[in-house]
């Protein structure tokens, strides 16, 4: 299995990686109308010449102002094919995600997903360090992983995603 950032020839393949793994077009048409847009990371999983998974990180923005300028991404979506379901390969992206993220001096990681998946990976839930989604979810599951220690210390605000996720499919 081969981690590696997503090329243009791989459009295609994680187009339909992205329907297959969802079974509608929604979150490949996020993916499309995302990339390209500064500060975006786009990964995919590789096995025998295959795309078999992709995982997306967006910015998103604090509405109110936090006691210093921050850098926050949004992960999602995360797909994996069918067939190669639960075998890790979620995980070998989020991971392999979150590490670039880490590397590229950004603060944070939101997410809205399930909490036992993604506390494995040290989320926890954003309320607890003061953040709100700007969409009604359940507090438990928008979450937050801190990247760099105390980024979100003294910080009160509204997480707000790009336009891109507002645009109904």
């Amino acid at each position: 299995m081969d981690i590696r950032t997503e090329k243009p020839e791989d459009l295609t393949a994680v187009r339909e990686v992205n329907m297959t793994a969802f079974g509608r077009a929604n979150e490949a048409n996020l993916v499309d109308r995302l990339r390209g847009i500064r500060s975006t990371f786009s990964f995919v999983a590789v096995q025998s010449d295959r795309i078999v998974g992709q995982v997306f990180f967006s910015p998103v923005t604090l509405v109110e102002n936090c006691s210093r300028e921050l850098s926050i991404l949004g992960l999602g979506p995360v797909a994996v094919l069918p067939n190669y379901q639960r075998q890790g390969i979620g995980t070998l992206l989020i991971q392999h995600g979150l590490q670039e993220c880490v590397r590229s001096g950004f603060h944070a990681v939101v997410v809205l997903g399930c909490p036992d998946f993604y506390s494995r990976f040290g989320f926890i839930p954003a309320s607890r360090k003061n953040l709100r989604c700007e969409y009604e979810v359940p507090d438990e599951a928008f979450m937050v992983l801190e990247l760099e220690s105390g980024a979100l210390d003294n910080c009160s605000s509204t997480v707000k995603y790009r336009s891109e996720f507002s645009i109904c499919d």
